[in-house]
Protein backbone atom coordinates (compact mmCIF):
# COMPACT_ATOMS: atom_id res chain seq x y z
CA UNK A 1 0.00 0.00 0.00
CA UNK A 2 2.10 2.36 -1.20
CA UNK A 3 -0.51 5.45 -2.38
CA UNK A 4 -0.43 7.22 0.42
CA UNK A 5 3.64 7.81 -0.04
CA UNK A 6 3.22 9.25 -3.22
CA UNK A 7 0.31 11.46 -2.30
CA UNK A 8 2.45 12.69 1.16
CA UNK A 9 5.64 13.38 -1.51
CA UNK A 10 3.65 15.66 -3.51
CA UNK A 11 2.18 17.58 -1.18
CA UNK A 12 5.42 18.21 0.42
CA UNK A 13 7.02 19.00 -2.82
CA UNK A 14 4.35 21.68 -3.53
CA UNK A 15 4.18 23.17 -0.58
CA UNK A 16 7.85 24.33 -0.57
CA UNK A 17 6.64 25.57 -3.85
CA UNK A 18 3.67 27.70 -2.57
CA UNK A 19 6.22 28.85 0.07
CA UNK A 20 9.21 29.69 -2.41
CA UNK A 21 6.52 31.39 -5.03
CA UNK A 22 5.45 33.82 -1.91
CA UNK A 23 8.81 34.49 -0.15
CA UNK A 24 10.11 35.62 -4.05
CA UNK A 25 7.02 37.57 -4.48
CA UNK A 26 7.69 39.09 -0.95
CA UNK A 27 10.80 39.92 -1.56
CA UNK A 28 9.85 41.45 -5.37
CA UNK A 29 7.40 44.08 -3.29
CA UNK A 30 9.87 45.10 -0.28
CA UNK A 31 12.83 45.51 -3.16
CA UNK A 32 10.08 48.00 -5.47
CA UNK A 33 8.94 49.84 -2.23
CA UNK A 34 5.28 48.01 -2.66
CA UNK A 35 4.92 46.19 0.16
CA UNK A 36 6.43 48.90 3.13
CA UNK A 37 6.58 51.83 2.03
CA UNK A 38 7.19 54.90 3.98
CA UNK A 39 4.41 56.96 5.33
CA UNK A 40 3.69 60.45 3.96
CA UNK A 41 3.41 63.19 6.22
CA UNK A 42 1.78 66.16 4.99
CA UNK A 43 2.94 69.26 7.28
CA UNK A 44 0.60 72.42 6.77
CA UNK A 45 2.15 75.14 5.78
CA UNK A 46 0.86 77.77 8.73
CA UNK A 47 2.99 75.50 11.42
CA UNK A 48 5.34 77.32 12.91
CA UNK A 49 9.26 76.62 12.71
CA UNK A 50 11.35 75.71 15.78
CA UNK A 51 13.31 78.42 17.22
CA UNK A 52 16.23 78.03 19.35
CA UNK A 53 17.59 79.35 22.71
CA UNK A 54 20.63 80.87 22.71
CA UNK A 55 23.26 78.16 24.02
CA UNK A 56 21.79 75.42 21.92
CA UNK A 57 23.37 74.44 18.26
CA UNK A 58 21.15 71.62 17.12
CA UNK A 59 24.46 69.80 14.93
CA UNK A 60 26.10 69.39 18.44
CA UNK A 61 24.93 66.00 19.70
CA UNK A 62 25.75 67.06 23.42
CA UNK A 63 24.36 70.57 23.95
CA UNK A 64 25.25 72.44 26.77
CA UNK A 65 22.63 74.67 28.84
CA UNK A 66 24.28 77.42 31.08
CA UNK A 67 21.87 79.80 32.63
CA UNK A 68 23.03 83.53 32.19
CA UNK A 69 21.74 86.74 32.99
CA UNK A 70 21.85 89.54 31.89
CA UNK A 71 21.01 93.07 33.95
CA UNK A 72 18.63 95.31 32.29
CA UNK A 73 19.68 98.38 30.86
CA UNK A 74 18.64 100.59 33.81
CA UNK A 75 20.20 98.21 36.16
CA UNK A 76 24.27 97.97 36.76
CA UNK A 77 26.05 95.11 38.23
CA UNK A 78 29.02 96.22 40.83
CA UNK A 79 31.15 94.98 43.17
CA UNK A 80 30.54 95.03 47.13
CA UNK A 81 34.26 95.78 47.97
CA UNK A 82 34.33 99.18 47.05
CA UNK A 83 38.34 99.77 47.72
CA UNK A 84 38.35 100.24 43.57
CA UNK A 85 36.61 102.88 43.92
CA UNK A 86 39.22 104.66 46.66
CA UNK A 87 42.19 106.22 46.43
CA UNK A 88 44.05 108.38 49.61
CA UNK A 89 46.82 110.62 50.19
CA UNK A 90 48.63 112.42 53.04
CA UNK A 91 49.21 109.86 55.25
CA UNK A 92 50.31 112.28 58.33
CA UNK A 93 51.24 112.18 62.17
CA UNK A 94 50.96 115.83 63.77
CA UNK A 95 53.02 115.80 67.12
CA UNK A 96 51.28 118.99 67.90
CA UNK A 97 47.86 117.90 68.39
CA UNK A 98 48.67 113.94 68.94
CA UNK A 99 46.51 112.99 65.41
CA UNK A 100 46.68 110.97 62.87
CA UNK A 101 44.94 112.45 59.42
CA UNK A 102 44.54 110.56 56.00
CA UNK A 103 42.44 112.13 53.25
CA UNK A 104 40.27 109.79 51.77
CA UNK A 105 38.77 110.24 47.87
CA UNK A 106 35.76 108.27 47.09
CA UNK A 107 34.20 107.82 43.45
CA UNK A 108 31.44 106.28 42.46
CA UNK A 109 31.82 105.17 38.53
CA UNK A 110 27.65 104.69 38.17
CA UNK A 111 26.04 106.91 36.11
CA UNK A 112 22.70 105.89 37.83
CA UNK A 113 22.81 104.55 41.71
CA UNK A 114 23.81 106.25 44.03
CA UNK A 115 26.34 103.77 46.60
CA UNK A 116 27.30 103.90 50.59
CA UNK A 117 30.51 103.62 51.41
CA UNK A 118 31.31 101.65 54.87
CA UNK A 119 34.97 103.28 55.40
CA UNK A 120 37.58 102.03 57.55
CA UNK A 121 41.20 103.33 57.88
CA UNK A 122 43.76 102.43 59.93
CA UNK A 123 47.30 103.77 60.94
CA UNK A 124 49.74 100.79 61.14
CA UNK A 125 52.96 100.23 62.43
CA UNK A 126 55.24 100.14 59.83
CA UNK A 127 59.03 99.49 61.22
CA UNK A 128 58.50 96.47 62.32
CA UNK A 129 55.54 95.69 60.17
CA UNK A 130 53.72 93.30 62.64
CA UNK A 131 50.31 93.96 61.59
CA UNK A 132 49.54 96.19 65.33
CA UNK A 133 47.20 99.35 64.24
CA UNK A 134 48.16 102.72 65.87
CA UNK A 135 44.34 103.95 65.20
CA UNK A 136 41.38 102.93 63.46
CA UNK A 137 38.70 105.34 62.00
CA UNK A 138 35.40 104.73 60.36
CA UNK A 139 32.75 106.21 58.66
CA UNK A 140 29.85 106.02 56.37
CA UNK A 141 29.44 108.04 53.57
CA UNK A 142 27.22 108.31 50.53
CA UNK A 143 28.29 109.15 47.05
CA UNK A 144 25.63 110.10 44.19
CA UNK A 145 25.96 108.87 40.48
CA UNK A 146 29.50 110.03 38.88
CA UNK A 147 30.37 112.11 41.65
CA UNK A 148 33.28 112.09 43.78
CA UNK A 149 33.72 112.75 47.51
CA UNK A 150 36.52 113.50 49.61
CA UNK A 151 37.35 113.66 53.21
CA UNK A 152 40.05 113.52 56.24
CA UNK A 153 40.16 110.54 58.10
CA UNK A 154 41.32 111.56 61.98
CA UNK A 155 42.96 109.40 64.76
CA UNK A 156 43.88 110.89 67.86
CA UNK A 157 46.19 109.55 70.32
CA UNK A 158 45.47 109.06 73.78
CA UNK A 159 49.25 109.50 74.93
CA UNK A 160 50.72 112.88 76.16
CA UNK A 161 54.16 111.69 74.68
CA UNK A 162 55.12 109.60 71.83
CA UNK A 163 58.75 108.82 70.32
CA UNK A 164 59.88 108.17 66.95
CA UNK A 165 57.88 105.86 64.94
CA UNK A 166 57.10 104.65 61.58
CA UNK A 167 53.70 104.30 60.43
CA UNK A 168 51.18 103.35 57.18
CA UNK A 169 47.76 104.53 56.10
CA UNK A 170 45.38 101.95 55.02
CA UNK A 171 42.42 102.03 53.78
CA UNK A 172 40.94 98.33 55.00
CA UNK A 173 37.36 98.63 54.15
CA UNK A 174 34.89 100.35 51.82
CA UNK A 175 32.16 98.30 52.22
CA UNK A 176 29.73 99.40 48.86
CA UNK A 177 26.13 99.29 48.92
CA UNK A 178 23.67 100.50 47.06
CA UNK A 179 20.92 103.49 47.97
Amino acid sequence: MRRGTGTRGGARTGIRAAVAAGLALVTVATVSGCAFGRPRVAIPSSFPSPTFSSGYDPSDPTPSYEPTFSPSPTQETYDPDGRSDVSGSGCDFSDSLRQFTYTVSITNPSMNDSFSYDMAVNWMKAKPADGKAYGLHERSITVGPGDTETYTAKYTVNQSSIGRFWFTCEITRAHKSRM
